[in-house]
């Protein structure tokens, strides 16, 4: 509700929060040097100076707070949380995000070689918290003492018929919007459009919401011009089809309004900052582990023959064919020989697993048991068609035996190297709707703080080497 106003107002918050955490760094490190605050120097932690550097010194660390914090609050759900959240989930919120940057703060001096206070660094948090409180606790005033004021009401003529009314009337109580008010209903179906204007005019409304399931269109047209002479909002319900999916999305195509169905996360700094996750971390594994990387492709070549990579055709994006790479793990003949044993699957649905497969290899099993076969995948994330967290990509062979055409939502975003399924047992999860139903609640569920957890959950699955065939 009100989606222009409220990302206006967010977007005008993180510039303020932003502001609030550079605040409690001067703040910090004014109780931490005395200075005008008269709260006296705080020493608590061994072997701190006795006076530290001026504030100047610090300054530079904005260049980290500015555009870091309110990343990490959004990144953390502080932005998506309802007009009077809860302040433990609030308080919580706001602990992770600042823990994880105070760590961003020293690792960045540590980068640069600056020396910053330890003490600075450990109140900064608690001062930056307390200060996001107040500005919390502020605004909360401010909008209860706004609502029960009639200027600042947004007073809507509510258009529908009856069903269509008391359906959108009782979803407004239940997520009570701020300043939201109907002070009027009309049925286009039994009423003209004068009688629209004349509500419009007697209960001075500054918008109309059109619920226009069960109404005629071109009533609905009228309605929209009588709006527009009159100068006031009117707000079109797009809830015409019933979707069980799909998110409703107004976009524009050509200079024409466009309503789009989307299921599968929408494009924002997420999005991109995934991407930019995704190529960094490629270019960074593959640098950091060159040397090992080298020294399996020399003993695939030395130990076994054949080549050093396998290849094969897997489903991308959307289902499009790409060349996914592995070390080879098994023999040469591995794809002839798969009807030999296609009888001990231990899969169900379109999906080839087998324990202790005779076609691996002695280096392979090894190679297998810690995924180490999957390291020349970075190469296809580096390509972009595949990214580090996403549904794993079956062979298209697979694909095209799908049963059931809602497992293919599951190739609605680009495949990876990683996902639930993997730090949920791997291959232990041998039902193949159990593997589609963990890939489907990553897709709905997905956000860049998603991304980031999952990452740091595979470690310790593949090391661990359980689950892998």
């Amino acid at each position: 509700m009100l989606r222009p106003s409220k990302h206006a107002r967010a977007q005008a918050h993180k510039v303020l929060d932003a502001l609030i955490f550079c605040l409690g760094l001067f703040f910090a490190h004014a109780l931490r040097n005395g200075g005008w605050l008269a709260f006296g120097k705080i020493d608590f932690l061994p072997g701190v100076a006795p006076s530290i550097q001026p504030f100047r010194e610090y300054a530079w660390l904005f260049v980290v707070l500015f555009p870091v914090s309110p990343f990490l609050l959004d990144m953390f759900g502080y932005y998506n949380q309802p007009s009077t959240p809860s302040r433990p989930r609030q308080l919580w919120i706001l602990a992770r995000a600042t823990g994880l940057l105070m760590l961003i703060v020293a690792f960045a001096a540590t980068l640069t070689k600056q020396d910053p206070s330890r003490t600075v660094v450990l109140i900064f948090g608690p001062i930056s918290i307390c200060l996001m409180l107040a500005k919390e606790e502020f605004f909360l005033r401010l909008r209860r003492m706004r609502e029960g004021q009639s200027q600042f009401e947004r007073r809507f003529v509510l258009v529908g018929t009856s069903k269509d009314s008391l359906k959108l009337q009782q979803h407004l109580k239940d997520r009570s919007p701020e300043g939201v008010k109907i002070v009027a209903e009309i049925n286009l179906n039994e009423h003209s459009i004068d009688d629209l204007v004349q509500a419009l005019h007697d209960h001075t409304a500054n918008g109309v919401l059109l619920a226009a399931k069960h109404t005629y269109f071109g009533q609905i047209e009228k309605a929209i011009q009588a709006c527009e002479v009159e100068g006031v909002e009117a707000w079109l319900l797009a809830d015409f089809f019933n979707t069980q999916f799909s998110q409703t999305i107004l976009d524009d195509f050509e200079g024409k309004p466009m309503l789009v169905f989307r299921r599968t996360p929408d494009e924002s700094w997420q999005r991109l900052a995934k991407q930019v996750m995704d190529a960094a971390g490629a270019v960074l594994f593959l640098a950091v582990f060159s040397v090992p990387f080298l020294f399996f492709a020399v003993a695939i070549k030395v130990l076994t023959p054949g080549p050093i990579f396998f290849r094969q055709k897997r489903s991308g994006l959307h289902g499009r064919p790409f060349t996914m790479y592995k070390f080879r793990s098994m023999e040469t003949n591995a794809e002839q020989r798969k009807q030999e044993i296609a009888m001990f699957n231990e899969m169900s649905g379109p999906v080839f697993k087998v324990s202790n497969d005779p076609r691996v290899t002695p280096l392979g099993r090894f190679l297998r048991k810690y995924s180490f076969d999957e390291w020349p995948q970075m190469i296809n994330v580096l390509k972009g068609e595949m990214s580090l967290v996403g549904p794993r990509p079956l062979p298209v062979d697979e694909t095209l035996r799908f049963s059931d055409l809602a497992h293919r939502r599951r190739l609605s975003v680009r495949p990876g190297l990683t996902c639930l399924w993997q730090i949920s047992g791997r291959s232990n999860v041998t039902d193949f709707k159990d593997w589609v139903r963990l890939d489907l609640e990553y897709i709905d569920n997905w956000t860049l703080w998603l991304d980031v957890k999952i990452l740091f959950l595979t470690f310790p699955a593949v090391f661990r080497g359980t689950g892998a065939r």
